[in-house]
């Protein structure tokens, strides 16, 4: 198994704000604790659109053991004495734009979510997409990996199961009913619905879950930036180059491999759960010895 280099880079975040998970005593328990960090988003698959994106970061942290063992808290917000379990850091810069929360993220703008190393487990785990996605990202769009962050890394395989099948087609699904406002779904981008007929962002995404999903189940890993041709054909369907029906055939297809993948016998039934609570221990004792030097 080759080494993952550790990355010792910049774990500052984006400044607080009134959001129950955007508090500043949640942002220095993320920031002194982040073992891994890196860009997540349409970048990192190779299917932005120049002027559309914003960046979309994910990381994970440990937190100190009174957040652990003990019943420390955090402010919800800013301006509020009510509290919150510590799971993650959570801020969008398109907050800081007049409007605030409703604002929806856009070209220019930064989202980053680092979840607790034990909540950041649970969804991977359970073969959430989005937070498995971390485990494979290239080395140079990686913010911080130090030694815990690349041990995880390196056994990525370790959550590769029929769960993260069942997972991966569910996401798949959404996308898909999403993109044409199946089972009642409202539309996020009007916009690209009144140009396309079609949500073509929700149907790229809906083709890369199926895309990804069974280079996972196959080989235990996901490449990135998404190989060729399937990225060329992926940023044709972003920009709308491609007819609905196209996009359907082509989605339905992904998942009609999907399933067999997911009731194939070479894919374990379920992740390695035993080898991740071993990684949460010893991160966590070795993160906590090094507190108050």
């Amino acid at each position: 198994m080759p080494a993952v280099p550790l990355v010792p880079g910049d774990r500052s975040l984006p400044p607080p704000y009134d959001h129950p998970h955007a508090s500043a005593e949640a942002r220095a328990v993320a920031e002194r604790g982040t073992l891994l960090r890196a860009q997540v988003g349409s970048g990192v698959h190779g299917t932005s659109v120049a002027g559309q994106d914003d960046r979309d970061e994910m990381g994970i942290c440990l937190e100190p053991p009174e957040y652990v063992t003990g019943t420390a808290r955090v402010p919800a917000g800013l301006s509020t004495a009510e509290t919150v379990p510590f799971e993650q850091y959570h801020r969008h810069t398109a907050w800081d734009r007049p409007g605030g929360l409703a604002n929806r993220s856009g070209a220019g703008d930064v989202d980053v979510v680092v979840y607790s190393a034990r909540k950041w487990a649970r969804l991977a785990l359970n073969g959430n997409p989005t937070v498995l996605l971390l485990l494979f990202v290239p080395d140079e769009e990686v913010v911080v990996r130090d030694a815990a962050g690349a041990e995880l890394v390196a056994h990525a395989d370790r959550f590769v199961s029929r769960v993260a099948a069942d997972r991966f087609l569910g996401y798949l699904r959404g996308q898909r009913a999403a993109m044409t406002g199946q089972a009642g779904a409202h539309p996020d981008r009007p916009e690209l619905v009144a140009q396309h007929g079609f949500d073509v962002k929700y149907a790229m995404h809906a083709l890369r879950l199926g895309v990804q999903g069974v280079e996972l189940l196959s080989t235990g890993r996901i490449t990135l930036p998404v190989p060729e041709p399937d990225r060329a054909y992926l940023r044709r369907v972003r920009r709308g180059e491609v007819p609905l029906a196209e996009v359907v055939a082509a989605v339905d297809d992904a998942e009609a491999r999907l399933v067999a993948l997911r009731d194939s016998p070479a894919v374990p039934a379920r992740p390695d759960r035993a080898w991740v609570d071993g990684w949460l221990h010893r991160s966590y004792l070795t993160y906590w010895a090094t507190l108050g030097r």
